[in-house]
């Protein structure tokens, strides 16, 4: 089963329709200056208005222990995403839930970067000066089949969308695939078509993953 993860959510009608394609996590920005922000009281509506089934995220850039703890409880998170600059001794303090450590690819440093992080998932994100993610560009996927990563649950994002997941879904090792603009109207808002036809495209594939 492909697990694709809908991040980005700001509203109760795309969260419930990504769910009802088949989304494996849908992921709400904490981060006050994204454009998909999303306040904690309104993830938590979110959040209840969801089947068990499915993975709600909390995602983060430099916030503090004691905050990021205060959300997860307010709003039912069942895992959270680090996207700032997050040392591994930081990740480690936060043991009582699952957490993917976002780093941002230019090269092949940034993979010896990656495995220094002992979090539940890494997710490879397209590094681009001034975005901390949300670019809407894909990275040199060949990056992601480093053998190093082969025993790690690897989460591919960045500039995921309709047209590439195809190629995407040829990769080895991959865990699952994060997407949030490739399927938007406008930051923060989903679009139906090409949510469906994404979704459409994963299914379609045939793949053999590693887990």
């Amino acid at each position: 089963m492909v697990k694709i993860k809908i991040c980005g959510i700001t509203n109760k009608e795309d969260a419930q329709r990504a769910c009802r394609l088949g989304a494996w996590a849908v992921g709400f920005i904490f981060y006050r200056k994204s454009p998909r922000y999303v306040a904690p009281d309104t993830a938590r509506k979110i959040i209840m208005s969801l089947p068990g089934s499915v993975m709600p995220v909390g995602v983060f850039v430099n916030e503090p222990l004691k905050s990021i703890r205060a959300i997860v409880a307010q709003c039912g998170l069942k895992a959270i995403q680090l996207h700032g600059d997050e040392t591994p001794a930081f990740c480690s303090k936060l043991k009582k839930i699952l957490t993917a450590k976002a780093i941002r690819i230019k090269g092949k440093q940034d993979i010896a970067k990656a495995l220094r992080y002992k979090t539940d998932f890494l997710l490879l994100d397209t590094y681009q000066k001034n975005l901390l993610g949300g670019t809407g560009k894909t990275f040199d996927w060949g990056l992601a089949q480093d053998p190093r990563l082969s025993k790690r649950k690897i989460i591919l994002s960045g500039g995921l969308d309709p047209e590439n997941i195809s190629r995407a879904l040829a990769l080895k090792n991959i865990y699952a695939f994060d997407v949030a603009s490739g399927v938007e109207k406008r930051p923060g808002k989903k679009c139906v078509r090409l949510l469906k036809k994404f979704f459409r495209q994963a299914k379609n594939q045939i793949r053999s993953p590693k887990y």
